[in-house]
């Protein structure tokens, strides 16, 4: 097997896992989207969804863009042999990007009773504001010429974006884990020390 061949054979294989992993959450993300749109209710109501909508459908829509759109930036050879598509594509991913990031940064601050208390909104915050930091870094490093900081701060702030996304994973595996008692939050609810 030549070098060729071998970089031939793996040069999809990063995209497709990453857009493999980022399925689920993809999945619950479209449900809810489908069910504001009127659709089928198959997931249990949220009223904070009900409530204000927008913001979430946006964050849903962007994700999706830039979930999968960010995958395909990752080969060296579709960045190298593609560099118009690259460029190109990158301005639409670093307003999808930044879309996820207020959106979801707008549903942290502005919709209430998230799930999750004290600790995860804080997480929220934290991340929300780092991937928004880490596209700007990203965009003004390529503005220099500086590509490795570039791709370096771009791939936090997917990195972070992935993360978040794992909440469909995380969320129900703590319901799961340590249901709430009647009445009282969750054992994993950080907002019941203080609240």
């Amino acid at each position: 097997m030549t070098q060729d061949t071998a970089r031939d054979g793996s040069t999809w294989r990063i995209p497709l896992g990453l857009v493999a992993f980022t399925t689920i959450p993809l999945i619950a993300g479209s449900l809810w989207v489908l069910a504001v749109a009127g659709g089928p209710e198959l997931l249990p109501t949220n009223p904070r969804i009900d409530a204000s909508p927008t913001p979430l459908v946006l964050h849903v829509v962007a994700a999706a863009v830039y979930v999968v759109g960010g995958a395909f930036q990752f080969p060296a050879r579709l960045r190298g042999g593609h560099p118009a598509w690259h460029r190109r594509a990158g301005r639409v991913l670093i307003g999808a990007g930044l879309v996820v990031a207020g959106s979801g940064l707008w549903m942290t601050l502005f919709c209430p009773d998230a799930p999750g208390g004290y600790l995860l909104w804080t997480v929220r915050l934290v991340v929300g504001s780092a991937m928004a930091a880490s596209i700007v870094l990203g965009f003004t490093a390529i503005r220099r010429r500086d590509l490795a900081a570039h791709r370096a701060w771009l791939v936090r702030a997917y990195a972070l974006a992935v993360a978040a996304g794992t909440q469909a994973f995380t969320q129900g595996i703590g319901e799961g884990a340590a249901p709430p008692r009647r009445g009282r939050r969750p054992v994993w609810d950080a907002g019941r020390l203080t609240g």
